[in-house]
């Protein structure tokens, strides 16, 4: 290998990406943010009374703790409005240096597996993507929650060959940290199974399986180290333990009850919890509801599956709305629909892109099987996507699910992205859907993007600082 091919660290572009991605974030957190509404005020009421003093609680005549919404994010917030006041600007600010740091990690994460124009291209991607960046006016979890699963994935890869039970406690101490932010995120750290060695390929040995089953538990066991400090400060103080929060039975309830839709319903007490005396007791109510409308009707429940991820991956509007909640006049009508037109092509391009990370591009001297099967995936993917472009109905997901579902061989970045789609697949298939709600995964995407039609060589894991040493050898 000439000097000029040797693979390097790629530090400096990363430090421009951040630069890049931070500026138009930088823009829009200071012009376009107004009062913090929707869940958004609960996150930065939260986060102002536990600044001053108050804990993560309601209340004026009387203290009142609670934990319907998760913690995670409003201490963060409560740090930093401690640090540098609780002016309007500070959390988005900080939501602008979030977007900077989600950027530059999946860079650093896409150099692992994928060339160097693919790894930059997926951080271009991240940094200037119109929802991510539109985002930062929102006082919402989801860019948080996206930056604790690129960088779970970045601990666990750059460790996992030389130091692989060190990538699999700090990978779990990650997701124990997302999970904070994003509680359905705990059921990724027993899921590292599927990411260990050779697990997707089907050539897994007994002791690689025993490996793989020790990785996991390891990351299950360090993921509940930042969450059990929360989970018994819930247990001393609320009605009830409960482990993060207590929306869990709620969403479940959302997703199935009477008057179900597949997306948000505001849920009454007429619904069938009128008689709680406490918050945890509540949220086991609902939960309780919701276990009893599903099995009494479980083909209802299952009708809402397609509607429910539709919601969630058919478009994107959530943004402009919060906007327009938050500052009518800004954002009239036309301009709502102009914009709600612009982040929904984009991400419908990014979907569709990222199907194609399936299929590996086709060369002639590869072997017939080879080519045919390259040949078929890619018809595949085309006519899906002209299907779901030409559809009334536009039911993107369908491209979503086909980049989730189908694990070609591939090293453990375009893994991790894949596990963390179908993941975020499933429990809104299990909930309800919002499209707010595939931005935690749009990082993901951008990564199957900008790895799709690579050839055959392109989807062998080479750690950088290995390919690095093997040049110094030779």
């Amino acid at each position: 290998m000439s000097k000029s091919e040797t693979p390097g660290r790629d530090l400096w572009f990363s430090a421009c990406l951040g630069v890049i991605a931070f500026l138009p974030r930088l823009y829009v957190a200071i012009a376009w943010p107004r009062e913090p509404v929707w869940d958004g005020h609960y996150y930065d009421f939260g986060a102002r009374r536990i600044a001053a003093g108050l804990g993560y609680s309601d209340g004026i005549d009387a203290w009142h703790p609670w934990c319907h919404w998760p913690v995670g994010y409003s201490g963060m917030l409560a740090a930093t409005y401690r640090a540098f006041g609780d002016g309007p600007h500070v959390a988005t600010i900080f939501n602008a240096v979030v977007g900077a740091l989600l950027a530059v990690f999946t860079h650093r994460l896409a150099r692992y597996e994928l060339s160097t124009p693919r790894a930059r291209l997926a951080g271009v991607l991240v940094a200037l993507y119109p929802g991510l960046v539109a985002y930062t006016a929102l006082v919402m979890t989801e860019p948080i929650s996206a930056l604790a699963g690129v960088v779970a994935g970045w601990v666990w890869v750059r460790n996992r060959t030389e130091k692989p039970m060190l990538g699999a406690a700090l990978f779990g101490v990650v997701i124990g940290l997302g999970t904070l932010v994003h509680p359905s995120f705990i059921a990724y750290a027993p899921a590292l199974v599927l990411l260990f060695g050779d697990t997707v390929a089907g050539s897994l040995t007994p002791p690689a399986l025993r490996s793989s089953l020790a990785a996991a538990a390891l990351a299950t066991a360090c993921a509940f180290v930042p969450v059990l400090p929360w989970t018994l400060r819930n247990c001393l103080v609320m009605d009830r333990c409960t482990l993060v929060s207590t929306n869990g039975g709620w969403n479940l309830a959302i997703g199935s009850f009477s008057r179900a839709t597949g997306r948000f319903e505001t849920l009454r007490s007429t619904d069938g919890c009128a008689v709680v005396t406490g918050q945890v007791e509540q949220d086991a109510c609902w939960r309780d509801l919701a276990i009893s409308t599903i099995r009494a009707d479980p083909g209802r429940w299952l009708g809402l599956v397609p509607k429910k991820l539709g919601f969630t991956f058919d478009h994107e509007s959530f943004p402009v709305e919060y906007l327009h909640e938050a500052d009518p006049d800004r954002w009239p009508d036309d301009r709502r629909r102009k914009g709600r037109a612009l982040l929904s092509a984009a991400h419908r391009v990014l979907v569709t892109a990222a199907a194609f990370s399936i299929v590996p591009a086709p060369r002639p001297e590869q072997a017939p099987k080879t080519l045919l099967r390259a040949i078929v995936l890619g018809a595949v993917v085309i006519g899906l996507s002209a299907l779901v472009w030409l559809h009334d109905d536009s039911p993107f997901y369908l491209l979503a699910a086909t980049s989730a579902v189908f694990w070609p061989s591939s090293g453990p970045v375009l893994r991790w992205a894949r596990l963390s789609l179908l993941g975020t697949l499933a429990t809104h298939a299990v909930f309800f859907g919002e499209d707010r709600y595939h931005f935690v995964v749009t990082p993901m995407l951008c990564l199957l993007a900008a790895g799709a039609l690579r050839r055959h060589a392109e989807s062998t894991f080479n750690p950088p600082h290995a390919m690095q040493h093997a040049v110094l050898r030779h």
